[in-house]
């Protein structure tokens, strides 16, 4: 079978899932509902391929997306943000060592893949830090996949629930292609499309979606432009996202990983429940929403949540600062740790000579 027709599949079923989704109502139906669907038919052995070439066409367009939602009324909230970036470190470290018992000592892992299972950082950084260390990386991949779908299933239908998001959309009308002027459209393709490279040159996390939202919220703030991306282009990048989260499941059957999501899903209740508790604490330090500090500690992506964030109309520039934050600690610390802890002696008993 040709490459692009697994991806073609892949995609159908993410559009028609989403489809389905938005006119069922579910909250960020367009990339819950396509996340859900392409997994169901990855689990149940459908030949599908992640448009990882369209991710990273898409990307872009979703940091230019969440960068319109910054204003210049951001800034006088930063003093706010300090306590919660200062006590982040606290909830990573509690999510990881409850996470790390959960694989270790009910999982049986060995020392090297629970850590790195455990660890709520980015999905690829994870299993490449975790392979290179001598980890299992299907479990390592598995691990941070489930986390993630369970994070987005779980607090979007919260949301839903007691937010009474029904259509997942962060802006309340429809933007038309032909709704923003030509000036729009070049402003916004550019902070695109120079994201990437500008989010590399200053060596930031995600840079091609941080860098593209850095610019697109300068853009804002300044009043070069005032709009989003039109609508289509935004749904669209939901998509995409959803069906390359379902596609993690590709190759594996039910049977074969029942045992590690129901890991996956006992450690990711533990890493919800500490976040939502220091959420609860660190509301009543700051004149902050629970939900708006709840999105900024849950493990999930960082485009995920922020989209999460833009739907219930809250503070997306802290939420992508928070998990940038987490993302660059996570990345920083874990191999610190994990030479601290001597795991990697294990690794070297391990390997034959």
């Amino acid at each position: 079978m040709r490459p692009a027709i697994p991806q073609l599949i892949t995609l159908s079923i993410g559009i028609v899932s989403g489809t389905l989704s938005f006119f069922a109502g579910m909250p960020l139906p367009w990339m819950l509902g396509s996340m859900i669907g392409v997994t169901i038919a990855a689990m149940s052995g459908v030949s599908l391929a992640a448009p990882m070439r369209l991710r990273a066409i898409f990307i872009p367009i979703i940091g230019v997306m969440l960068g319109s939602a910054i204003t210049a009324d951001i800034i006088s909230q930063i003093g706010l943000w300090a306590i919660t970036m200062a006590i982040l470190p606290i909830v990573l470290g509690a999510m990881g060592t409850l996470s790390y018992l959960v694989y270790r000592r009910i999982g049986g892992y060995d020392p090297v893949t629970a850590f790195y299972s455990c660890m709520p950082g980015g999905l690829n950084d994870m299993v490449i830090l975790g392979e290179e260390a001598g980890g299992d990386a299907r479990k390592i991949a598995l691990s941070h996949a489930a986390r993630i779908l369970i994070v987005i299933f779980f607090i979007a239908i919260i949301f839903g629930l007691f937010f009474g998001i029904s259509s997942g959309e962060g802006r309340p009308k429809w933007l038309g292609l032909m709704s923003i002027t030509w000036l729009d459209y070049v402003i916004l393709g550019g902070c695109a499309l120079a994201g990437g490279p500008f989010g590399k040159a200053l060596r930031m996390p995600a840079a091609a979606i941080f860098g593209s939202m850095v610019l697109s919220g300068l853009a804002h703030m300044i009043g070069w432009v005032t709009v989003a991306p039109p609508t289509l282009f935004v749904i669209a990048a939901q998509i995409v996202m959803g069906t390359v989260i379902g596609s993690r499941f590709v190759g594996s059957t039910l049977r074969e990983v029942a045992r590690d999501l129901k890991l996956a899903v006992l450690a990711t209740a533990l890493m919800l429940t500490v976040g939502f508790g220091l959420a609860v604490c660190i509301s009543w330090l700051v004149d902050m929403p629970i939900a708006q500090i709840y999105l900024a500690f849950a493990p999930g992506g960082l485009t995920e949540m922020s989209l999460l964030t833009l739907a219930i109309d809250q503070d997306v520039a802290f939420v992508s600062v928070a998990h940038l934050v987490r993302i660059a600690l996570v990345i920083a610390v874990a191999p610190i740790v994990f030479r601290l802890l001597c795991i990697g002696r294990f690794t070297q008993r391990q390997r034959p000579d």
